[in-house]
C-alpha cells in the first residue's frame, strides 16, 4: 500500500474537496452530491481497509496521510490549500477515520465543515456539533496539539541539517579550489538530507535560509539555492528522485567560481569590465569541472546543464551568450529563480545593502526584462509568501516586526504571522509579541504592514527572533 499512498492520498483529497463543494452548491438529495459522496466513501474505505484506519493531518499548507507527506503540484495546490484552510478555520489539525465508517457519516461531517466557525472557540464549537451527529468513526484533533515543543524540535532538526550542509559545501568547494578530489558521496548525502527536510517540514528548513553570514556567503548561498530549488520543485510535483537531481545541481551550480581568482570574488567595491568578463566565465568553468569530476556513477549531465545555464535568460539575454536560439532546461530555470532570490536578499562583497525580500520577489515577478520564468517565481512566492520569513517590517502602528511564519492560506499570502519586536516609539520589547495579521481582535489595533526595511539600518538580527 505504501507505494500507492501518494496516489490514494491525492485522490482522497480531491474527493473530499469535490464532496464539500457539491454539498455547498446543492441539496443533499442532488445527484451530483450523491455521486461525490459515493466516490469519497469508496476511496476512503479502500484506504481504511488497507491501512486499518487512516489519519489525515494538516500542518500549515501540507497534508500528511498516516505520517507520509503528500506531494502536491501547482495544478492542485490551490484546491487542496482551500480544503486545508477549511479545516484550520475550525481549528482542526487532523481527522482520523476508523474501520466501519458509514457513508452517511461523511455527509454529516462535511456539512459541519460548511458551517461558519465560532469566532471565540472554533474547535470547541465544532466538536460540540460533531458529538450531536451520528458520526462515530471520524474523529478530529485540534490544531493546537502541534505544540511549541514540536516546532522547536523541527527547527532544531532543520538547523542541524542546514549547518551540516554548509560544512559539506565548504569542504567540497575548498577541495575544488585547491585541486583536490571531492567527496561526492558526502555531497550527495547532504542533498538527500535537504530533500528529506523539505518534504518533512518545509517551513523549518526555509527558516534556516535567514541565517545569512557574510563571511560564509559562498557556502550558505549554495545551500540556500539548493533549498529554494527543492521547494519550487516539490510544488511542481517532481518525484523525490527528481528533487534530488535538482538539489544536487543547485548545490553545485556555482562551482565554476572556484576557478575565478579570490581577489575578484571578494572584491569589496564594484568590478571593472575585465573582472565582470571573468565572472561571466564561471558557468562554463562549472560545466567543465563537473564533466571532469570523479565520484559520479554516470556523467552528471543534468547538473552540468544547471551550472552552465543558470545565468541564461529565456529572452536570449544573460550569459554565456549563444549564437543560436536555445531552450533553457526546466531545472536550470528553477535554479535561476532560486539563485536570484537568495543573491538579491544577501549581503555580498560588492553588495553591502541587500534588498528587502518582498522587493526582490516583486521585481522578479513584474519585470519581464529580468527573464525569470513567471510560473516558477509564482511557485516560490507560494512558499515564501509576499513577505518572506525574516523580513523586517514597519507596521501601520509604527511598531517594528519580523515576519516569522507564512500564512498557509493561498489567498492571504500577504498577511503573515509576525513577531512585534519594538513599540511605536522604537523601544525594543523584552518579549516579542506574536501577531497574526490575517486574524486580529476587534477590540485592539488592526495592524498591517506599512513598509519593509533593512535590518542593518536598525542593528537587528532577524534570525534571533525566528530560529
Amino acid at each position: 500500500m505504501s507505494a500507492g499512498l501518494q496516489k490514494y492520498g491525492r485522490s482522497l483529497l480531491a474527493n473530499l474537496y469535490a464532496a464539500l463543494r457539491a454539498l455547498k452548491l446543492y441539496p443533499i438529495e442532488n445527484a451530483a452530491v450523491q455521486q461525490s459522496l459515493d466516490e469519497l466513501h469508496s476511496i476512503a474505505n479502500k484506504m481504511v481497509e488497507a491501512e486499518a484506519g487512516m489519519e489525515l493531518r494538516v500542518v500549515g499548507e501540507f497534508f500528511f496521510l498516516n505520517e507520509t507527506r503528500l506531494r502536491l503540484d501547482l495544478s492542485n495546490f490551490a484546491t487542496f490549500g482551500s480544503f486545508a484552510s477549511t479545516l484550520q478555520d475550525h481549528g482542526i489539525g487532523s481527522m482520523e477515520v476508523l474501520p466501519g465508517v458509514m457513508r452517511n457519516e461523511w455527509a454529516a461531517f462535511l456539512s459541519l465543515l460548511l458551517r461558519k466557525p465560532d469566532p471565540d472557540d472554533p474547535y470547541g464549537a465544532f466538536l460540540e456539533r460533531l458529538e450531536a451527529t451520528p458520526v462515530e468513526h471520524i474523529h478530529t484533533r485540534p490544531e493546537s496539539e502541534l505544540t511549541d515543543l514540536d516546532k522547536e524540535e523541527a527547527l532544531h532538526a532543520a538547523k542541524r541539517t542546514y549547518v551540516q550542509s554548509v560544512q559539506v559545501a565548504k569542504e567540497a568547494l575548498g577541495d575544488l579550489r585547491l585541486g583536490r578530489a571531492v567527496n561526492v558521496r558526502r555531497v550527495k548525502r547532504a542533498v538527500q538530507g535537504i530533500v528529506d527536510q523539505v518534504l518533512a517540514n518545509e517551513p523549518s528548513i526555509m527558516t534556516m535560509t535567514t541565517l545569512r553570514d557574510f563571511d560564509e556567503y559562498t557556502f550558505t548561498h549554495c545551500v540556500n539555492v539548493c533549498i529554494f530549488s527543492v521547494v519550487i520543485g516539490q510544488r511542481l510535483g517532481l518525484t523525490k528522485l527528481q528533487l534530488y537531481e535538482l538539489g544536487l545541481g543547485a548545490l553545485l551550480h556555482d562551482i565554476g567560481k572556484m576557478r575565478i581568482p579570490k581577489e575578484i570574488i571578494n572584491k569589496p567595491e564594484g568590478l571593472d569590465d575585465d573582472e565582470w568578463a571573468r565572472i561571466r566565465e564561471h558557468p562554463t568553468e562549472g560545466l567543465l569541472m563537473l564533466f571532469r569530476m570523479a565520484g559520479f556513477a554516470d556523467v552528471p549531465y543534468r547538473q552540468m546543464l544547471m551550472a552552465y545555464e543558470h545565468h541564461m535568460k529565456g529572452t536570449g539575454a544573460g550569459y554565456p551568450s549563444n549564437h543560436r536560439s536555445r531552450r533553457i532546461g526546466l531545472f536550470s530555470r528553477v535554479v535561476a529563480v532560486a539563485d536570484a532570490f537568495d543573491a538579491g536578499t544577501s549581503v555580498r562583497s560588492y553588495q553591502y545593502k541587500p534588498f528587502p525580500p518582498d522587493e526582490v520577489l516583486k521585481e522578479m515577478r513584474d519585470n519581464p526584462q529580468r527573464g525569470y520564468d513567471p510560473l516558477l517565481v509564482k511557485a516560490l512566492i507560494t512558499a515564501t509568501g509576499v513577505f518572506p520569513v525574516g523580513t523586517l517590517a514597519i507596521l501601520d502602528t509604527m511598531e517594528m516586526a519580523v515576519v516569522a511564519e507564512v500564512n498557509t492560506n493561498p489567498d492571504l499570502l500577504h498577511l503573515p504571522r509576525v513577531k512585534i519586536i519594538s513599540d511605536e516609539m522604537g523601544i525594543p520589547l523584552d518579549d516579542p509579541v506574536w501577531c497574526d495579521l490575517s486574524d486580529q481582535p476587534t477590540d485592539g489595533p488592526h495592524r498591517t504592514i506599512l513598509k519593509t526595511t533593512d535590518p542593518q539600518k536598525y542593528g537587528s538580527r532577524v534570525s534571533d527572533y525566528i530560529t
